[in-house]
């Protein structure tokens, strides 16, 4: 059965599949003229975006977009604009910085693209509906969830291979994270409300922690112990106690929360508020909202961190991102997308 699953998933990303092509723009590029575009699961909503390891270079993305932009952090403007694709769901990049991978659930792949070029050098077929990805920490290992199959995908990228299809989930989408050890996956059910829990040295499911409210995205605490989860449901974060799978307590922010995203010391979370265009920060300390920043336009899923956790960047509807200053939470700049 499993030969099964994984060759069907090939076949119907083999069928999916489209070419990506590369734009290199010093200035904002426009877009073709406007024409219908198909999608095969536009209704779905979400936007991503990934830092380089030299925090030289952003990637953003938004489902409602087929281009992804490229951000060279250094001068602050767009690198590149990246077309074809259709409805690009998750960014990251590997651990090296040399290549990073988007997800794109109409054409069922996930695209390695070179860092340098910017040339699409491979393409992942994962099925219709690839969606959400994370990466090991060495970075030979990829999980791509499927919302449509209702499966997650384990590429070996060293072999270029998928070694395993999981099944049993429930329109698994953007979230998916890995414990600190990677000996645990956890993926977000968005049917059904629930964290799967995935044994990945057997790729086996072992169990779920159910209770959200329309559940979107996950953050793992360092030690492993704690989970954080956006309800955008309830406009509440939900801390999961990992041990004991099941939710501890919750902590109400803004209005229709999609992030939620630690900072780099693991003292805060970060949650966009798409319904009131802000970001509540909640001390892991207290469990309390500590601040709240104003001033962006649907903030979702997308917040990433310095290295050094001095700056946030927050990822705007428009494909704008915000440059958040931590120390004061207040905004200090914004790099800006092109005009489509």
């Amino acid at each position: 059965m499993k030969h099964l699953a994984l060759a069907t998933t090939i076949c119907l990303a083999a069928l999916a599949a489209a070419g990506a092509s590369t734009t290199m723009a010093a200035e904002p590029v426009p877009s073709p003229a406007v024409t219908a575009r198909w999608t095969f699961d536009g209704s779905i909503h979400n936007n991503s975006l990934a830092l380089s390891p030299d925090e030289r270079t952003a990637v953003v993305s938004y489902s409602e977009r087929p281009e992804v932009i490229v951000f060279d952090l250094s001068t602050g403007k767009v690198r590149a604009v990246l077309h074809g694709f259709v409805t690009p769901r998750n960014i990251i990049f590997a651990p090296s910085g040399r290549q990073f991978y988007v997800s794109d659930s109409s054409l069922g792949t996930v695209a390695v693209i070179d860092t340098a070029s910017l040339e699409t050098v491979n393409r992942l077929p994962v099925g219709a509906g690839a969606f959400g990805t994370v990466l090991s920490k060495d970075g030979g290992t990829l999980y791509v969830n499927n919302q449509a199959a209702n499966t997650v995908t384990r590429y070996d990228l060293a072999a270029q291979q998928p070694r395993a299809v999981v099944t049993g989930f429930a329109q698994p989408r953007q979230g998916v994270r890995l414990s600190p050890d990677g000996q645990a996956l956890y993926v977000t059910n968005f049917l059904g409300d629930k964290i799967t829990v995935v044994d990945t040295t057997t790729n086996r499911i072992t169990g779920e922690i159910t209770g959200f409210d329309k559940l979107r995205a996950i953050s793992v605490a360092a030690d492993g112990k704690t989970i954080f989860a956006a309800n955008s449901g309830s406009n509440t974060i939900a801390v999961v106690d990992v041990d004991k799978r099941r939710i501890a307590t919750t902590i109400t922010v803004g209005r229709d929360p999609y992030g939620a995203a630690l900072s780099p010391d693991g003292l805060f979370v970060y949650v966009g508020n798409l319904g009131d265009n802000t970001v509540s920060v909640i001390s892991v300390a207290t469990q309390q909202v500590v601040s709240t920043i104003t001033g962006f336009k649907e903030p979702r899923q997308a917040i990433v961190f310095a290295r050094d956790g001095m700056l946030a960047y927050v990822l705007n509807e428009d494909l704008s991102v915000s440059r958040v200053d931590r120390a004061s939470n207040r905004i200090v700049g914004t790099l800006a997308a092109p005009a489509f």
